[in-house]
C-alpha cells in the first residue's frame, strides 16, 4: 500500500513546539498503512462466535434464544449454549446427566453419514449406531463459510482488509490500513507533512479530549492510573477498532443471527484472550497501559502455544502456573528452556507478540477418520469405512470446486492405528482428469491393502483418510498436446479447454512414476488407481471361508489349506486378510499391463515400415530392391 499523501507544504519552522506531543510518531503513522508488525499504533481483532455448534443447530431449529441446548456426539456432549450453563451443564458430562439437570434440555445429535447414503444427514437413532455411522460435521463447515463471507463484507476490499480464518468458529482481523485511512479523514493534522520532512517527529497531541467506552467491557487500569488520563494515537486506534468490530458483529447477526464475542488489542495474541474475557455477544477492549494487568491475573497456560507440553515443562521448572509470578523470573533463567524459547516466553508475558495476520483462508487439507469401540477385525470391515470416508472427503472437494477443475488435491493418505502403533500410507492422486469419489476410494483401499501386507492390521482402534497439497488449478492454459495437429485438423478450442490440457503443467516428475512404476510387489500395482478396481466377485471369493471350521482345529491351531501353515485360530482372520492381499496382487500382476507410450510408437513404426516395404514389393517385382540413393524419390511406372 502506498504512503500517506500528505496534504500542506512543508512548514518554514515546526509549528509543533511548544506544544503537547504524543509519545507516537510520523513513522509509526505510516507504519499502520503498511500492516507492519512493530509499529506500536498497530490494531488488531479476534471475533469468536458463542458456542458455534450449539448456536449453529439453534438457528436451524429456529428454537428460543433463552431455551437450553446441547449438540450431542453418541453419548457425549460436544457444545451447549449459553442457557444451559445456568444449570451446571458442561462439556464433561453424558446426555443423560445433562437431561437429570436440566430436564427441558434439547439434546441434538450431531449429522452423521450412514454407509450406503451419499450425503450425511439428521438421523433420531445415531446415538445407537455408533458402530455403523460416522460423525458429520459439515453443517458448520458450511455455516463457518457463510459467516467468514459476511465478515468479509462488511469490511472495506483489499488492501485495507486483511482477515485470517483461525479456526471453524474464529478469525482475525487486522484493521490497522482502514484504521490509518479513517485516521486521515477524522483528524487533517495528520495529513500534514511531518516538520522538517523528518518521519521521526512526534505526532501532534489528538485534538479529541476523550473517548466514549461504554459499548465496550473495558480491561481496568492500573490503580496509580487515571482514567481522566487524555487518550494517545494508541487509544484512539483502539476506539475505531472498537467501532469496526461492532458493526462486523452486527453484520453477522443482522444476516445470519449468529452472536460472536469480540477482542480489540495491538497483537493477536492479546485479542484472543480478550475475545474469551466477557462471553457471550461482548467486546473488550485492551488498552496498551492496561496490557500487564490484565495479563498477570491469568494463568499462562491459558495463554496461545503456552498450552501442552511446553506449559507443563515451564510449570514443573518454576512451579507456578501464574502469568504475574513468572514475570518475576529474569530472561537468563528462561533461556534454561532454550534461548529462543526463554525469549520469546519473556515477551509473551509481557503482551509483546509480532505474528503476522495471514490473509489466507483456503483449505490446505482435510481429514476423515473414525475411532472404534470395539476394534474392527477384518478387511472388509475397513474398506465399509474406507466407503464412508471417500464419500465425505469428496463432498468436501466438491466445496473446494474440484468439479469446475478450480482446486485439486495432490495426496490421499491413509493413518491405521493397531495397538500403540500407528502406520500411515500415502498415494499421489493422477493430476490428469477429474477427482471423483470412486477414484478417493480406489486409493484408500489400495493403501489399505498394503497395510495389510506389511503385517499386524488387526485389531485396529482407528483408520483415518485425508486429502492434502489443495493447490489452485491453473485454468484456460494450453497444455502441450494443444499445440499438436493430428490427421491434418488444426486444435480446437476443446482441446485446449479439457482438464487433460489444462493440468499437464501438474504431472509428478518423471523420475517419481518411474519409482512407483519399477517397485515390486502390491505397492507397484497400487501406485496405478485405474488399475485398482478389483471385481465383485474376487472381492466375494476372498471373503469366503475367513475362519477355520471346527474340523480343522486341534487345540487353538489349525492348518491352513491355501498355505499348510499352522495357524493360532485368534490370528486366522487376520491370515486370511494377508492371503487375500496376496491373491490380488498375484491375480492383478498376471493381467496384460499397457505398453509405455514410447513402445507403442516404436512398434507402430515398425509396422508401417514392413506393410510399405511389402507393397512395394508386390507391386514393384525386383525394383523393389534397388536402392535409391539420399535425397531422391522412387517413381513409378506402369498402367497406372
Amino acid at each position: 500500500m502506498s504512503s500517506p499523501q500528505y496534504t500542506s507544504s512543508p512548514p518554514a519552522s515546526n509549528p509543533l513546539e511548544g506544544r503537547r506531543r504524543s509519545k507516537f510518531t510520523f513513522k509509526h503513522l505510516n507504519q499502520l498503512s503498511t500492516y507492519s508488525t512493530t509499529t506500536p499504533l498497530r490494531t488488531i481483532a479476534h471475533v469468536d462466535l458463542d458456542a458455534f455448534y450449539a448456536q449453529c443447530e439453534m438457528v436451524r431449529l429456529g428454537v428460543a434464544r433463552d431455551q437450553p441446548l446441547a449438540v450431542q456426539q453418541w453419548g457425549a456432549l460436544i457444545a451447549i449454549n449459553y442457557p444451559s450453563r445456568k444449570f451446571g451443564l458442561t462439556r464433561h458430562i453424558t446426555a443423560a446427566e445433562a437431561k437429570k439437570l436440566c430436564p427441558n434440555i434439547v439434546c441434538q445429535h450431531v449429522a452423521t453419514w450412514r454407509e450406503g447414503d451419499d450425503t450425511w444427514a439428521y438421523h433420531d437413532d445415531a446415538f445407537k449406531n455408533m458402530g455403523t455411522h460416522k460423525v458429520s460435521l459439515d453443517p458448520y463447515r458450511r455455516e463457518s463459510k457463510k459467516i467468514l463471507a459476511t465478515i468479509k463484507e462488511s469490511l472495506p476490499p483489499p488492501p485495507l482488509q486483511r482477515v485470517e480464518k483461525a479456526g471453524i468458529d474464529e478469525v482475525f482481523i487486522d484493521m490497522s490500513a482502514q484504521i490509518h485511512s479513517i485516521l486521515l479523514e477524522r483528524y487533517p493534522e495528520l495529513a500534514r507533512l511531518p516538520p522538517y520532512d523528518d518521519l521521526t517527529e512526534n505526532l501532534p497531541w489528538p485534538s479529541q479530549s476523550t473517548i466514549n467506552w461504554e459499548a465496550d467491557a473495558l480491561v481496568d487500569l492500573e490503580a496509580e492510573e487515571l482514567e481522566s488520563d487524555d487518550p494517545d494515537w494508541d487509544d484512539i486506534c483502539l476506539s475505531i477498532g472498537a467501532e469496526i468490530i461492532r458493526h462486523v458483529r452486527k453484520g453477522v447477526w443482522d444476516a445470519l443471527h449468529y452472536t460472536c464475542s469480540g477482542g480489540v488489542a495491538r497483537n493477536k495474541m492479546l485479542a484472543k484472550l480478550g475475545s474469551g474475557f466477557n462471553k457471550p455477544n461482548k467486546q473488550t477492549v485492551i488498552r496498551t497501559r492496561a496490557i500487564q494487568k490484565f495479563l498477570n491475573d491469568f494463568k499462562f497456560t491459558k495463554i496461545r502455544n503456552l498450552g501442552g507440553k511446553l506449559g507443563d515443562e515451564i510449570v514443573a521448572a518454576f512451579g507456578t502456573d501464574l502469568v504475574k509470578e513468572l514475570c518475576d523470573v529474569p530472561v537468563e533463567q528462561l533461556q534454561k528452556l532454550g534461548d529462543d524459547t526463554g525469549v520469546w516466553l519473556y515477551n509473551t508475558l509481557r503482551g509483546i507478540d509480532s505474528s503476522e495476520v495471514n490473509s489466507r483462508t483456503q483449505v490446505k487439507s482435510m481429514l476423515s477418520a473414525k475411532s472404534f469401540r470395539p476394534s474392527i477385525n477384518t478387511f472388509e470391515q475397513g474398506v465399509r469405512w474406507l466407503r464412508i470416508f471417500a464419500a465425505d472427503i469428496f463432498s468436501r472437494c466438491v466445496e473446494e470446486g474440484v468439479l469446475e477443475n478450480k482446486r485439486k488435491p495432490k495426496t490421499i493418505t491413509l493413518h491405521h492405528r493397531q495397538g500403540g502403533t500407528t502406520k500411515s500410507k500415502q498415494a499421489l492422486i493422477p493430476q490428469g482428469g477429474l477427482i471423483s469419489e470412486e477414484l478417493i476410494f480406489d486409493l484408500a483401499k489400495s493403501l489399505l491393502a498394503q497395510i495389510v501386507v506389511d503385517g499386524r492390521a488387526w485389531p485396529c482402534s482407528n483408520l483415518s483418510l485425508s486429502a492434502g497439497g489443495f493447490e489452485d488449478t491453473i485454468t484456460g492454459n494450453m497444455g502441450i498436446k494443444g499445440f499438436l495437429v493430428t490427421g491434418g485438423q488444426r486444435p480446437t478450442k476443446e482441446v485446449v479447454d479439457s482438464s487433460e490440457a489444462s493440468d499437464s503443467e501438474e504431472e509428478p516428475p518423471t523420475a517419481k512414476r518411474q519409482k512407483i512404476d519399477v517397485d515390486d510387489g502390491i505397492r507397484r500395482f497400487f501406485a496405478h488407481p485405474s488399475e485398482a478396481a478389483t471385481s465383485t466377485h474376487n472381492e466375494n471369493q476372498a471373503t469366503q471361508a475367513r475362519f477355520p471350521t471346527e474340523t480343522d482345529v486341534l487345540d487353538g491351531i489349525y492348518i491352513c489349506k491355501k498355505c499348510s501353515k499352522p495357524i493360532l485360530q485368534s490370528d486366522a482372520g487376520e491370515h486370511e486378510d494377508w492371503h487375500f492381499a496376496k491373491n490380488l496382487e498375484n491375480e492383478l500382476r498376471q493381467e496384460p499391463r499397457p505398453a509405455p507410450v514410447h513402445q507403442v510408437e516404436s512398434h507402430a513404426k515398425e509396422k508401417v515400415k514392413e506393410k510399405t516395404k511389402t507393397k512395394r514389393t508386390a507391386g514393384q517385382g525386383h525394383q523393389s530392391t534397388e536402392k535409391v540413393e539420399k535425397g531422391q524419390q522412387r517413381l513409378r511406372f506402369g498402367n497406372g
